[in-house]
Parts: structure tokens; C-alpha cells; sequence
């Protein structure tokens, strides 16, 4: 008897052991995907890990099917996976669950099925009797067919009370998350494949014309006198059935005719969802400036003492070029490169850059893709002919490389690498750090604004450091004014949040054809609606934080959970009508400049206005080509993009970024705002930026101006060695949930005397964060800073006997206890 240790999508113990059956127990190998049952009734997709002929102490049960007969992990993906979950502090299941496409897993669904023998003993509710009457109907349906069919939200109590009662049962099915791709072809019969035998045909069908229309149409797009000369038909090409219809106007039933008389064929064919492009005929690169050959020369020197290498290059310097000629030469080596990006909107610039020199050697990956379409990316990748080249942003470190050669960080300084929730909780340049050096690859990490860690990093000689500080063709830096917000408002020479500094540089540069970017990094019309008499602030009922307005679809809505709320005609608490929409989001931000610029034709890229990938795609290609003249946008528009026409970038509040209870608040606002700045005047004259602030006082806001990221990196330095944070210290926080906000406090202390016994002085808290209860669960943190010669392992083998400890304890039953490890 064999058996299989499995990893299962959930966040549940390293492996479960499975008997195997003897009908397919020698196809099963480490890395392919199998389903199993799990608990009473559920079924999963797992990945075999080990295969082998122990025979556990406990009695097992079977594998069910064997879902790909060859493996979809290779070993050195399970290497990181086992490597993220250690260093991360989650299970290796919950890597499992973030790092597989959803379409190459199966689920099980939960189907209600109608009990015929049932005979009520009492009423039913009206809740219970709507339920009872639609299955009445149907027989079975799945919970989430039921809840659309009946309207009830809380479906799951009125089918629990039903299934008590016995009226109900239950039974799982499983269901594929991604089916292939299909197209229906059109092919001829083989009875019908002779010049003689179509011709009598043909002229059979003088009375019907449609009919020898759509047949010749047929022949021709098949290019079929080629294939009845040679007396071959494999020559005949694939004709699409809806290419045929839509080429020849013709109608289902004139083609019907044909199908049912015997001389077309239908037949399904599985087409891939990936665009097919063919590969250009030579590598068009540019070729690079005097300072960028020096920087690429530098690079490869760099690489041969050092396995990363930073890359300091300013904004609009040709970083992108500079990485294009590393990559081609990664390329004659036989290599792959994995080509790392913070956000999805940078893709779309950048792909079509790549592949007007790669072509069809590069694949792009992320989440705007449907789940089938990245299911398709990744099983390329396993294939013997995979991308060369993938463009992708954090997720794409957990694809199947098989030669991988160097990985490419750009941006590396943003916050987006990092995964916040669920688990795992990983940063993706530092795992991209890990995947490269266990694949024996280069990275280079690429930016404006390294982030402090980073560049420490650099100056210790633990990474290789390449300076760029030429802009590409020497334009220069772009011109940045500061405005005092605060003393306008004083003197109130503004109402709204443009100055009149913004507001004429705005018309200069309209008047010129060039094009701005306005940054205010709030989406919606307004953070906070307000009573103007009482004080009345609309906050959300499940999180501690203050409702959003959104204009557009006049509803308030909760940025941490979701929730809607219809916006109030009066104040719930004094019912004045004096409601106040207080702040300015994007959403206003567009409003306010249509009014002041009528004639401008405006678009907004945040959140609420790139769901889909088709639409973040035509809102940069507006902006591209001209058609649109002012972008205003959240942090989106700080990233990369590259635009030729835009003189002007306006920052409108930078308040906000300096005001966050975080000791990265300063760092963090250098970077948005120098690299927000680098988008004005990228290829011919000097840009401006109008910096506008009602602190013009700090330090970080003369760094800016002067382009000074090594007077900001010193002050930083200086701060965090005098505090302990990082890189002179590791952060761990401990983070505890509970619906009970007593309970949550209770829980924090005993963590926090638990943790002290083994860590001492170096566990701060607990502390109520910023935001202290989101989806109604009451949040408690606790710091922990470790000095960098201390042993991580033996820490992270503390930290996980502390969290079972908590989560054992009866007073915190329902509670959740969860690590965040290098936290952002």
C-alpha cells in the first residue's frame, strides 16, 4: 500500500496523510495535484508532497482522482513555500492557497437537497416556508443559488434550522473553478472530401443558394482546392463555425441545412485564452545613453561579486531601457527573467514596451486577469516551451520557473510588495530575494527612492549599489514650489483645495497643449460626512473608522469592510439637514476642476474607476494619446508611468502623508512625492510641481524640494538607530482579534505576559491601533523588536508555542492570533 502526504488550501496542520488506491497509486508523484476528502462532508484539491510506503498510526482515508497525472509544483517551488510559511509564521497551506491560480483547483460546493419523505410537526416561519417552497420547485440547489432565489441574507440559519427539522439534506459536489476554453469548428465530411462528389453536390443545389453560398464560402476559407488536388485532408485549414456565419451573413438554419444533409461536420475544439503573437524579427532595442551604458556596465560588474545589486537611478533616467539590454542578455543564456512590478496599472506601459522588442516570449500576470487566464499563464510556465519573460506583480514569485536568471525588482521601495490579509503576510522583493538565490539568480532592485532598509543594505556591502542620476537626454529635475496652505487659508485667499499658485500654473500649461496630474491620495467624494450643529461624524457599524461619500453612486461607504450606507437626509442624532461633506477625495478633486476648467476633457484613476483591467487600460491610453488633459489620481499615478506631454504634476495635500502614526510616515511621503514629481517633464523642458502643504516646516518637505534622498536617508537613519527600528532592529507584531472588546483586552495582556517571560524588554504594548475594531472584531497589537544577531528560527519556534498557548485558552475561544513579520 501506498500513501501520499497532501497540503491542503486551508490553515490547518504542514501535511495530511492519504492512502493511495492501486488503480492510479504509481502515476502519483511529489508535485501533483489530487483530490481528498476532509472533516464529514468536504472535498479538496491538494498537492502531494511525499509519496511512500509508511503506514501511519491512525487509520487513513483514500485519495478520490488524481486531478493531473504530472506535477503542478516543482520541488523548488515547495522549497519556498516551505521557506515563506517558516519565516512568515502561517501554515504552508495558506501559502498553498494564495500561490495557486483558483482555476487549477477544484472545491467542493455545498448542494440542498429537497427530503420528499419529510412531514412538518409545526409551522414553518415565512423564512423557512419561502425556502422550503423554492426547493419544493427545484429539488436541489447550492446555498448561493438559494440565497438569490429567496432574497434572505442570512440563508444559512434558515437552512440550518430546516436541516434540524429534517426537511433538508445536504451533499457536496465538486466543481471546476476554470474549464477550458472551447470553439466550435466546421469541417468537411469525409463522404464529401472529392472534387466529383462536391461538384454534383454544388450543382444539386440550384435551388438553394444560400445553401451553396455558405458551401463555397466553406471550401475557400479552408483553403480546400489545395487539400482535393493533393487528396489530403489534413491540409484543409480550421474554420471557425462563427467566422464562416459572420463572413457569409448566413443564418443557423441555412447552415443546418448543410449539417443535416451530412456535408459539414461540427467539432469542439480547446483554445487557449493567452494572446498569440508572433515573435518580431529582430530585438529593436534602443541603444542606451552615455550614463546608462556606464550604469549597465556597471551592473554586470556589480553582479559578479554581489548577488543583488541596487540600482539608484533617478526618475525618467532610462532605468526601464537599462533593464531591457540586462534581460536580452539573460535571454542569450538561455535564461528566464521574472520582471517584478508594484502596481497592475505599470503593466500596461510596460508590456507593450517589452514586446515590441520580446514579442511572444513575454507573459504578464496578475490579478485583473480572470482566474482561468492566469490558470493558463501557469500552466505555460510548467510547459517544455514557457515565457521567457513574465511581467507580473507580487503573486508572480510563486510561478513555476524553470531557468530563472535574474529577477528584476522595479520600484522596490513600495509598499504594494507587501501582502497585508489573509495570510501569508509576505513581501515579495524579500521573497523574490529568497527564489532567486535558491535558483542560483541575479536580482536587481530598481528605484528613485530606495527605501532605507534597502540602501542600508547597499552602503553595508551586502548588496551591489549602480548610481543613475542622469536623466535621460540631461532634462533636468523638475522646478518644485511649495505652498502654504495653512497661511492662505489664514487669510482666507481660498475657499477650495487649489491655490492660486496651482490654479494659474494649470492654466499656463492648458493654454500650452501640456498636459497634469493632480495626487490626492483619498478616493471618493468626501472621507467624512458631518453634522454641521451637533458634530455628528457618519462612522461605519462594523469598523471604527468614518464613512466615505461617494457622489457617483450617492452612497457612503466603508474603505476596510465594504459596507454601504444610503447617505442620511437628516443627522441621526439632532435630525438638523445641515449635513457637510468635509474633506476633498478624488472623486471631488475631478468635480471641483470641470467647474474651474470647463473646457478640459478630465479623468480619474483610483480604486473606484480601475475595477477591470480594460478600464485602467483605456484611462492610460486616453492620457497616452491626448484625449485627456488632466489626470487626477491616487497613488496610482505615482508609479512609473511615462508620459511625454505632462509639464504640470499638482500635490495636493501633503499633510496627510506626514501626519501618519508610523515611524516610515516621513520616508513613506518622500518617496509619493518624489516620485509623483518625476512624471512632469520627462522628455523635453523643465516640469514644475506645486507642492501645496499646511506644514511647509518639515524637514522631509525641503528634501523634496532639493532632491535630496541622501539628506533624507541620514535623518532617518539617525532617528531609527536612536529609537531601535529597522534595519537596526527585526519587527514582529502580534495581532490579536475578538468580537468581545473586553475579551481582546484580556487576551493582550496574557499575550503580553506570556511574551515577556521569553522575549523581556523587547515586547512593546499591547496598544490599540489606529483603526481598533474592523468587521466588528476588536484589534489589540503588541510590538516585538529583535536585534538582527539574534536567531530567527529558535524566535520563530517561540512565537508559534505562544499563539497555540492563546489560541487553547478557553476565555479566547473564537479569538484569532496571527504574526505579522517584517511589518509595513
Amino acid at each position: 500500500m501506498k500513501y501520499a502526504d497532501v497540503v491542503l488550501p486551508l490553515p490547518v496542520g504542514e501535511s495530511y496523510t492519504y492512502s493511495l488506491p492501486a488503480s492510479f497509486a504509481e502515476k502519483v508523484q511529489a508535485g501533483c495535484g489530487v483530490i481528498v476528502p476532509f472533516g464529514s462532508r468536504k472535498f479538496y484539491s491538494a498537492i502531494v508532497v511525499d509519496v511512500h510506503d509508511n503506514k501511519p498510526a491512525y487509520a487513513t482515508k483514500e485519495v478520490i482522482e488524481l486531478l493531473y497525472s504530472r506535477p503542478i509544483l516543482l520541488p523548488s517551488q515547495l522549497r519556498l513555500w516551505k521557506w515563506i510559511a517558516d519565516y512568515y509564521l502561517c501554515t504552508l497551506g495558506e501559502v498553498y492557497k494564495a500561490a495557486l491560480p483558483s482555476g487549477l483547483k477544484l472545491e467542493s460546493e455545498s448542494i440542498v437537497v429537497f427530503n420528499e419523505d419529510f412531514e412538518a410537526e409545526s409551522p414553518f416561519s415565512p423564512s423557512e416556508q419561502k425556502v422550503y417552497d423554492q426547493l419544493c420547485d427545484k429539488r436541489e440547489l447550492t446555498i448561493s443559488a438559494l440565497q438569490k432565489a429567496t432574497g434572505i441574507h442570512s440563508i444559512s440559519s434558515v437552512v440550518r434550522s430546516l436541516l434540524d427539522k429534517g426537511a433538508l439534506s445536504m451533499k457536496e459536489e465538486m466543481k471546476r473553478l476554470c474549464k477550458p476554453k472551447t470553439m466550435h469548428c466546421v469541417r468537411l465530411a469525409d463522404s464529401y472530401f472529392s472534387e466529383t462528389r462536391l461538384n454534383e453536390v454544388l450543382n444539386a443545389m440550384g435551388r438553394s443558394p444560400k445553401q451553396q453560398q455558405l458551401l463555397l464560402s466553406y471550401l475557400d476559407m479552408a483553403k480546400a482546392s489545395a487539400a482535393l488536388a493533393l487528396h489530403n485532408a489534413t491540409l484543409l485549414e480550421e474554420v471557425p463555425k462563427t467566422a464562416l456565419l459572420q463572413a457569409t451573413n448566413s443564418s443557423y438554419a441555412i447552415f443546418n441545412g448543410l449539417k443535416e444533409k451530412g456535408i459539414l461536420e461540427v467539432y469542439t475544439k480547446q483554445v487557449g485564452r493567452l494572446p498569440q503573437q508572433m515573435l518580431p524579427a529582430q530585438m529593436a532595442m534602443n541603444p542606451l545613453s552615455e550614463a546608462q551604458q556606464k550604469a549597465y556596465e556597471e551592473v554586470k560588474e556589480q553582479f559578479i561579486h554581489h548577488d543583488v545589486c541596487l540600482l539608484h537611478g533617478v526618475t525618467s533616467s532610462g532605468k526601464t531601457e537599462l533593464y531591457i539590454h540586462l534581460i536580452a542578455d539573460k535571454l542569450k543564456e538561455g535564461k528566464q527573467v521574472l520582471y517584478l512590478l508594484p502596481e497592475i496599472v505599470l503593466t500596461t506601459q510596460l508590456t507593450e514596451r517589452l514586446k515590441r522588442v520580446f514579442g511572444d516570449r513575454l507573459g504578464v500576470y496578475h490579478s485583473k486577469f480572470p482566474d482561468a487566464e492566469r490558470a493558463e499563464v501557469y500552466e505555460k510556465m510548467l510547459s517544455e516551451n514557457p515565457y521567457d519573460i513574465l511581467v507580473g506583480v507580487r503573486s508572480s514569485v510563486f510561478l513555476p520557473f524553470q531557468r530563472l536568471g535574474l529577477v528584476i525588482v522595479d520600484e522596490e521601495h513600495e509598499s504594494s510588495f507587501k501582502q497585508q490579509d489573509p495570510a501569508p503576510r509576505y513581501h515579495a522583493r524579500n521573497v523574490a530575494l529568497v527564489l532567486a538565490s535558491q535558483m542560483k539568480a541575479k536580482t536587481l532592485l530598481g528605484t528613485a527612492t530606495p527605501s532605507v532598509e534597502s540602501y542600508f543594505n547597499a552602503q553595508q556591502n551586502k548588496y551591489g549599489l549602480v548610481k543613475l542620476h542622469t536623466r535621460f537626454r540631461d532634462v533636468q529635475l523638475p522646478r518644485i514650489e511649495v505652498v502654504d496652505m495653512h497661511e492662505l487659508y489664514r487669510k482666507k485667499l481660498i475657499h477650495g483645495p487649489f491655490s492660486p499658485q496651482l490654479i494659474k500654473a494649470m492654466r499656463e500649461a492648458l493654454d500650452a497643449h501640456q498636459q497634469i496630474i493632480l495626487f490626492q491620495n483619498r478616493r471618493g467624494y468626501a472621507p467624512m460626512v458631518e453634522c454641521n450643529v451637533c458634530g455628528w461624524v457618519a462612522r461605519c457599524q462594523n469598523c471604527d473608522i468614518s464613512l466615505t461619500y461617494h457622489k457617483g453612486t450617492s452612497q457612503m461607504t466603508c474603505h476596510y469592510c465594504g459596507a454601504v450606507y444610503r447617505l442620511p437626509t437628516s443627522c441621526p442624532a439632532c435630525e438638523s439637514h445641515d449635513l457637510y461633506n468635509h474633506g476633498y477625495g478624488t472623486e471631488r478633486i475631478e468635480a471641483t476642476i470641470q467647474s474651474v476648467f470647463p473646457e478640459a476633457r478630465i479623468a480619474r484613476m483610483d480604486l473606484d474607476t480601475t475595477r477591470s483591467r480594460q478600464r485602467y487600460e483605456q484611462i492610460l491610453d486616453d492620457f497616452q494619446q491626448g484625449r485627456t488633459d488632466i489626470l487626477v489620481g491616487t497613488q496610482m499615478v505615482t508609479k512609473g508611468l511615462d508620459f511625454d506631454r505632462v509639464s504640470l504634476v499638482g500635490i495636493l495635500d501633503a499633510g496627510t502623508m506626514l501626519n501618519q502614526p508610523d515611524f516610515r510616515s516621513y520616508e513613506r511621503a518622500f518617496q509619493m512625492m518624489s516620485q509623483v514629481a518625476g512624471r512632469a517633464g520627462r522628455r523635453q523642458k523643465q516640469g514644475l510641481v506645486i507642492l501645496q502643504s499646511k506644514d511647509v516646516s518639515a524637514s522631509v518637505i525641503n528634501q523634496v524640494v532639493r532632491h535630496d534622498y541622501e539628506g533624507m536617508y541620514n535623518d532617518q537613519l539617525q532617528e531609527r538607530d536612536i529609537f531601535s527600528y529597522p534595519p537596526y532592529c527585526r519587527l514582529v507584531y502580534a495581532n490579536l482579534k475578538h468580537r468581545d472588546e473586553m475579551v481582546a483586552d484580556h487576551a493582550a495582556t496574557e499575550l503580553v505576559r506570556v511574551m515577556r517571560q521569553v522575549f523581556g524588554t523587547r515586547v512593546l504594548g499591547p496598544d490599540k491601533p489606529v483603526v481598533s475594531r474592523v468587521q466588528l472584531m476588536h484589534i489589540r497589537k503588541v510590538i516585538l523588536k529583535l536585534e538582527p544577531t539574534l536567531s530567527l528560527a529558535d524566535v520563530r519556534q517561540r512565537l508559534r508555542q505562544i499563539q497555540r498557548y492563546m489560541l487553547d485558552l478557553p476565555s479566547f475561544k473564537s479569538g484569532q492570533l496571527y504574526f505579522d513579520v517584517d511589518p509595513l
